[in-house]
């Protein structure tokens, strides 16, 4: 399957979102590109379908006892004037433990807006593992309007775990990030999501978890950079409705005129929810780009060196 047809862009797109072509290839994969499919692929444990109610998009059904296997859904624009809208479900089997690896990238160049919307939908059965990879990127044009608006909605068994690393590299004009989530007995979701916001670029995130069973637990984090004249804003609510654990972090740098609102909220519900949350706002201090200066580096690359470690 190697030798699907990729034009350059899409193929420095996939790069960075998805990584190595050759292990993509390998296993369960289903590349879109310009509200198409590039290429699709499903492997003895993994079957990739169009979805049965008709809508954009797929669902990826993975057999319980599943193990060690990844399973790669790019997706791609590189055309002006596309409003690619699209639904994903994924439905992880009883004991089963998978990679899976999504992400989006936008390249424009004709000053023509571009948007992708992503419905992802998380369905974890009894003891399930998961870990989601998501990257997003926006390339080409600076005034031209790339926008990527993330929906994510999870429901999760007993004993399942689900980590998602989510990171938005820059370029991205606009984003509405929403995640949802429901947690039974024993289920734990842990949530890294990273930021960068620059010049004129606006970034929403929105998390609810309704923690439901005993022993349920969730940790979100996030850390963000806003740079230029940046807007960034970060809402949790975590609701403990049974004994359960529960955090969110937000850790924010601003930079020139950027500014971050952060709003955490915590609902406890039952005596015995132990729910934290903590946020910082703040500039990069002067001593650590002072310190970087006496190694030689210039003032910016010495900023740019702090706000690449704290993203990392």
């Amino acid at each position: 399957m190697s030798n699907i047809q990729i034009d350059a862009e899409t193929k420095e797109l996939l790069k960075t979102v998805a990584g190595d072509d050759e292990e993509l290839f390998k296993g369960a994969f289903n590349i879109r590109s310009n509200m198409g499919c590039l290429g699709r692929q499903s492997s003895e444990n993994i079957e990739i379908t169009n979805k049965a109610d008709g809508k954009p998009g797929l669902e990826v059904h993975i057999k319980p006892g599943t193990k060690a296997e990844k399973v790669f859904i790019p997706a791609c624009v590189t055309a002006p004037g596309i409003d690619d809208l699209v639904y994903n479900d994924f439905f992880v089997g009883e004991g089963s433990d998978v990679t899976i690896v999504a992400g989006c990238g936008i390249h424009t160049t004709t000053g023509e807006p571009a948007r992708h919307s992503g419905i992802h939908r998380f369905f974890l059965e009894k003891n399930a593992r998961v870990v989601y990879e998501e990257k997003h990127i926006g390339t080409g044009a600076d005034d031209t309007k790339k926008v990527i608006d993330p929906v994510t909605e999870i429901e999760m068994k007993e004993g399942s775990y689900l980590e998602m690393d989510t990171v938005q590299l820059g370029g991205v004009t606009t984003s509405d990030r929403k995640t949802t989530a429901k947690l039974d007995a024993k289920a734990t979701l842990v949530i890294k999501e990273r930021l960068l916001t620059d010049n004129e670029e606006t970034a929403k995130t929105f998390f609810e978890v309704e923690l439901n069973g005993e022993d349920s637990g969730v940790n979100l984090m996030s850390r963000s950079v806003a740079r230029g004249n940046s807007y960034q804003t970060y809402t949790s609510n975590i609701i403990g409705n049974k004994r359960c654990t529960g955090h969110s972090e937000c850790d924010a740098i601003i930079a020139e005129n950027g500014r971050v609102d952060a709003s955490p909220k915590l609902i406890a519900n039952d005596g015995d929810a132990q729910l934290i949350h903590e946020a910082a706002i703040g500039k990069i201090a002067g001593e650590q780009i002072l310190k970087l200066k006496t190694l030689g580096l210039t003032e910016e690359e010495a900023e740019a060196a702090i706000i690449d470690g704290f993203l990392k």
